[in-house]
């Protein structure tokens, strides 16, 4: 067994601070992450300047895991497509 080291990251999103604990290795994706989610909260809230944090951060979640499930459904029918290929 194999001890993987953790390590403390923090990361800022919307001025704040945020200590998350990622593995050695997972450390800058945790960094990348934490950026991208900013980055929407910024888009977000530029184009809804009356939204408060708790609203931003629900529709950045919204927004977040709507375009995780378009690139799964893209990536179940992109492998559909290469078994038909196969057979």
């Amino acid at each position: 067994m194999t001890d993987v080291k953790k390590e403390r990251v923090t990361v800022e999103i919307k001025n704040r601070p945020y200590t998350v604990v990622a593995d050695e290795e997972s450390a800058s994706h945790v960094r990348l992450v934490a950026t991208l989610v900013n980055q929407k909260m910024k888009d977000l809230q530029n184009a809804n300047r009356n939204l408060d944090t708790e609203s931003l951060a629900v529709l950045t979640a919204l927004n977040t895991m709507n375009d995780y499930l378009k690139l799964k459904e893209d990536y179940a029918r992109l492998v559909g497509s290469l078994k038909r290929k196969e057979d």
